[in-house]
C-alpha cells in the first residue's frame, strides 16, 4: 500500500466530498489596467508581476501601477481570455480585472486547486464562448464548478506527488535549453568558413529555387504538405519525392529552414531549395540555420523573404569529406535536441504523458454519498 492509498483508506475511504470552487475558496479581484499602460510602465526589475490576456505578461514597479491591488498570498490565476488556462503564483502578483484568483488560507490547499484546476483545463477551453476569434469563459464556469476536496493530508500528498513530475519536466526542459545552446555554439564554431572555403551562391549549387503552389488546408489525405512550421495538412496527391531544402517565404516565421523528404507537397508560403546532388543538403541545410534567415525578411505586418534574396546568398564550400565531417558532428547533437522519437524531446513528451496520466488518476475520487 501507498502512502497516498493509507491515507485514502484512513481519512476518506467512503469517498470524499465533491464542493463548488466558489464555497471552498476566496475569490481575489485584479487591478483595472489598460494594454497601454502596461507598456508604459513596464521594467524589468520591477517586483510585481502582471498578468494580462493571453500570453502577456509584465514586471513593474508597485508605485507605477494604477489602483493597485496586489496579491501577496499564493494563489492560482483563471486566465479566462484569449488563451484560457491556470497559473500558480506565490510571489507578489496582480492581473488585469477580467480575470479572477483564488486562495485559501492553507497553501497546500492552493497548489491542490491548481493542480485540479490544470487537469479540467479542456474543459474550460471547450466552455469558452468566441468573441469573434477570441475565446472566454465567465466567472461562473469556475464559481459553480465542482472540485473532489479530500482532506488536507491526501491533498498534500497529492501534491507532493505532482510537484515532483513537475519538477522533473522542469529538470529536463533546463537540460534541453542548455543543448539547444551548447548545439548552436558548436554548429555556428564547425560553420564558421567564410574565409576558409571557396564561396558559391545559392543559386550557383542548386537546381531551382522557386515558392510551392499548394494552397489545400486539408486535414485527410496521404501526402503532407508542407508549411512555413513543417507539416500543415494533408494531401490525396503529391508533388515531390526527393529530400529538398524548404525556407518559411512569409509571415512570423519568415527565415525558418527545415527539410521535407518522402513523398509530399509545399504550401505556396515556403520556398523550395532544390540542391544539386554533388552537394550534401544537411551541409547546406546547417549552413542556412547558422545564418539566421529571419534577419533578411523584409516588412512589418507580413515579414517576407524572397527566392530572389536566397538565390544570391554565399556559401562556403569545403571538400565533401569536411562537410560529411561536420554534419556528422552536428547530427548527433540535432538528434539530442530536436528528435521527437529518441532525444530529450522524446523523453520531455514521455514525463508529460506519464504526469498527465498520474494527475488524472490522482484527482479522481468517488464522490461521497
Amino acid at each position: 500500500m501507498t502512502k497516498l492509498e493509507g491515507l485514502i483508506e484512513e481519512f476518506c475511504p467512503n469517498g470524499v466530498e465533491h464542493r463548488k470552487v466558489k464555497d471552498v475558496y476566496q475569490r481575489l479581484r485584479g487591478t483595472p489596467i489598460t494594454a497601454a499602460k502596461m507598456k508604459e510602465i513596464s521594467n524589468e526589475n520591477g517586483e510585481i508581476k502582471v498578468f494580462a490576456g493571453g500570453k502577456t505578461l509584465i514586471n513593474a514597479k508597485e508605485r507605477d501601477i494604477p489602483n493597485a491591488n496586489i496579491t501577496r498570498v499564493p494563489a492560482v490565476l483563471v486566465q479566462s481570455r484569449g488563451i484560457i488556462d491556470v497559473v500558480y503564483y506565490d510571489k507578489p502578483f496582480t492581473f488585469k480585472n477580467e480575470m479572477w484568483a483564488y486562495t485559501s488560507p492553507d497553501t497546500i490547499s492552493v497548489k491542490y486547486l491548481y493542480y485540479v484546476l490544470k487537469n479540467n483545463i479542456n474543459y474550460f477551453r471547450d466552455s469558452a464562448s468566441g468573441m469573434g476569434s477570441l475565446p472566454q469563459i465567465s466567472l461562473p464556469v469556475t464559481e459553480e464548478f465542482k472540485i473532489p476536496a479530500p482532506p488536507l493530508p491526501v491533498q498534500a500528498e497529492i501534491v507532493r506527488i505532482l510537484d515532483s513530475f513537475t519538477e522533473l519536466e522542469a529538470e529536463l526542459e533546463a537540460e534541453l535549453e542548455a543543448r539547444k545552446k551548447q548545439y548552436e555554439y558548436y554548429r555556428d564554431n564547425l560553420l564558421n568558413l567564410d574565409n576558409k572555403y571557396h564561396m558559391e551562391s545559392l543559386e550557383k549549387i542548386s537546381n531551382s529555387i522557386s515558392s510551392g503552389k499548394n494552397k489545400e488546408k486539408d486535414e485527410t489525405g496521404l501526402y503532407p504538405v508542407y508549411g512555413s512550421t513543417g507539416i500543415i495538412a494533408k494531401s490525396n496527391s503529391y508533388s515531390y519525392n526527393n529530400e529538398q531544402i524548404l525556407v518559411a517565404r512569409v509571415g512570423a516565421n519568415a527565415g525558418y529552414v527545415h527539410i521535407a523528404d518522402g513523398k509530399y507537397d509545399v504550401s505556396d508560403n515556403t520556398i523550395i531549395i532544390n540542391l544539386k546532388k554533388e552537394y550534401n543538403l544537411r551541409f547546406i541545410y546547417y549552413i542556412l540555420q547558422k545564418m539566421k534567415l529571419n534577419r533578411f525578411a523584409k516588412g512589418g505586418g507580413q515579414p517576407l523573404i524572397t527566392a530572389s534574396q536566397l538565390k544570391k546568398m554565399m556559401i562556403p564550400i569545403p571538400p565533401i569529406e569536411e562537410q560529411m565531417k561536420i554534419v556528422s558532428i552536428l547530427d548527433r547533437f540535432d538528434k539530442l535536441c530536436n528528435d521527437i522519437s529518441e532525444g530529450l524531446p522524446a523523453e520531455i513528451t514521455a514525463r508529460q504523458k506519464q504526469y498527465e496520466y498520474y494527475r488524472n488518476k490522482l484527482l479522481s475520487f468517488k464522490e461521497k454519498t
